[in-house]
């Protein structure tokens, strides 16, 4: 916010990167879970490797990107970081949600 990016990076330039985002996303999402299927992992064990390996940690590359970047840029250089993240939250809890409909017993009818 400091930095002003929101003035620098048009709307056209952010809905690119979200749609980037969104398919780095769904691409690690499915190799993941493809590769815990193919290591014979049970379906828990699965869908915990799904979850796991698509996170990305601004935690991390925050502090990362200070170190490698002037201040100046590291706004920029971050948002595409920052927007993956929030896509992901989403997904991430829609999936969660779905799988743990899926897993609850239903009630006889």
């Amino acid at each position: 916010m400091v930095e002003g990016i929101w003035h620098r990076v048009s709307l056209p330039d952010l809905l690119i990167t979200a749609l980037f985002d969104t398919l780095l996303l769904a691409l690690v999402l499915f190799l993941s879970r493809g590769m815990g299927r193919l290591a014979g992992f049970n379906e828990a064990s699965s869908i915990s490797l799904m979850f796991c390996g698509s996170k990305k940690s601004l935690a991390t590359g925050v502090p990362m990107a200070n170190i490698l970047f002037p201040a100046a840029t590291v706004g920029t250089i971050v948002l595409p970081l920052m927007m993956y993240h929030q896509v992901q939250l989403f997904v991430c809890t829609l999936l969660a949600r779905r799988f743990a409909a899926r897993s609850e017993p239903h009630p006889e009818t």
